[in-house]
């Protein structure tokens, strides 16, 4: 059994401790919007927030996931995760919307620690996040769109 804090709530689940969390949203909580993407951390498809920080969920265990804060796309609120949802929907930037969930989770981390990234920052921190559809430009400017509502 593996007790787990997930959107403010404990959640008990009877798993393998060695079950990646990924799994455990999508396979035993039912919570998919994390998407599975590649399975190795390189796409970013499977983004959560683990203790406020971006966190690929397909290579974080059930066992290593005890004790953490974890954040999924069904429970991130907040002014920052607003603005960057505002933002999104605005431009329009989902095109397949696949990768979006770990997109905005990456995003709104960017912004909860850098409110005004430079294009650097922003590169930096989207870096490993796979777009299939290639919506990075507007990825960007949504991002830049947010910190420009963050700010007013």
């Amino acid at each position: 059994m593996v007790t787990l804090n997930i959107n403010g709530q404990e959640r008990k689940v009877d798993v393998p401790a060695d079950m990646p969390l990924l799994w455990v949203l999508r396979d035993e909580l039912d919570m998919t919007g994390t998407k599975f993407g590649c399975g190795q951390a390189l796409c970013g498809a499977c983004t959560v927030h683990v203790d406020g920080q971006p966190t690929r969920s397909c290579q974080l265990s059930a066992a290593d996931a005890q004790g953490a804060k974890i954040t999924t796309i069904e429970g991130i609120q907040g002014k920052v995760a607003k603005a960057v949802q505002g933002a999104w929907q605005k431009l329009d930037v989902a095109q397949c919307g696949y990768c979006q969930s770990g997109q905005i989770m990456a995003a709104v981390s960017l912004l909860s620690q850098t409110p005004d990234p430079s294009d650097g920052d922003i590169e930096a921190a989207m870096d490993g996040n796979v777009c299939r559809c290639a919506t990075y430009v507007r990825i960007k400017a949504a991002i830049k769109d947010a910190a420009q509502t963050l700010k007013a």
